[in-house]
């Protein structure tokens, strides 16, 4: 039988300029079927904290003033088995771009090529939603949709059937996708500046039973993460 899914983006120090140390893709994803459930009960979370519904949960936003609420988040993703997470950290140093005849724009589609690529499933129907945050926006959802189509020789879009921007404000899975991408981020770059950050961060180590450092096993699927290093020259 054949399933629909919604899978939501986000990403971490992405930008060639920004000089960190690794990007972060993120994907959280669900039954289409359980989306709205699963973002009633994120706002839910929201106004039981004491937070409008309309509140963007944000990894910058994350405070030692809102380190309970943001606790109840990941429990609340731990604790839903129709929740899903899988994050690729790309080491940024070292790149060689032109030896692969590629530019960082190039180099980013696939990097999300690899950060999507197991969650498909040919039997399965997929709708992507990634956070607008940019003027490019339209263009990189296009080339995006191609590159997934053209990886899985999925040609007349029978599997991949939509890739879409959203404004992250407005959809609760795309803010979770964000507060985890940066849950891995800060994991990586060993910073340590935020006692809640610092508390977040230990929170998922535990529920994941992973350090977040390492590539999990393939078949992981509650908390799946692959870490991609460049090519040794030699």
């Amino acid at each position: 039988m054949s399933i629909s899914y919604n899978v939501y983006c986000d990403e971490s120090c992405h930008l060639e300029t920004d000089k960190q140390a690794v990007m972060v893709l993120a994907a959280v994803w669900c039954p289409t079927e359980k989306a709205r459930d699963i973002a009633v009960r994120l706002r839910e979370i929201k106004k039981r904290h004491g937070l409008p519904a309309s509140f963007e949960m944000k990894w910058s936003k994350v405070s030692p003033a809102k380190l309970d609420f943001y606790i109840d988040v990941v429990d609340y993703f731990f604790d839903t088995s129709d929740l899903h997470f899988r994050g690729l950290i790309a080491e940024k140093g070292g790149l060689r771009h032109a030896d692969f005849n590629q530019d960082h724009d190039s180099w980013y589609y696939k990097m999300y090529f690899l950060a999507l690529q197991n969650i498909f499933q040919p039997n399965n129907t997929y709708r992507i939603y990634l956070d607008v945050k940019d003027t490019r926006g339209g263009e990189k959802l296009r080339t995006l949709e191609d590159v997934l189509c053209n990886n899985m020789y999925d040609f007349r879009r029978e599997v991949l059937q939509r890739v879409q921007g959203v404004h992250s404000h407005e959809v609760e899975q795309v803010q979770l996708a964000d507060v985890l991408a940066g849950v891995v981020s800060y994991a990586n770059r060993n910073l340590d500046s935020s006692s809640a950050k610092n508390s977040l961060v230990h929170r998922v180590q535990v529920r994941s039973g992973y350090s977040l450092l390492k590539t999990t096993l393939l078949r992981e699927e509650k908390f799946n993460i692959f870490r991609w290093q460049p090519e040794q020259k030699g």
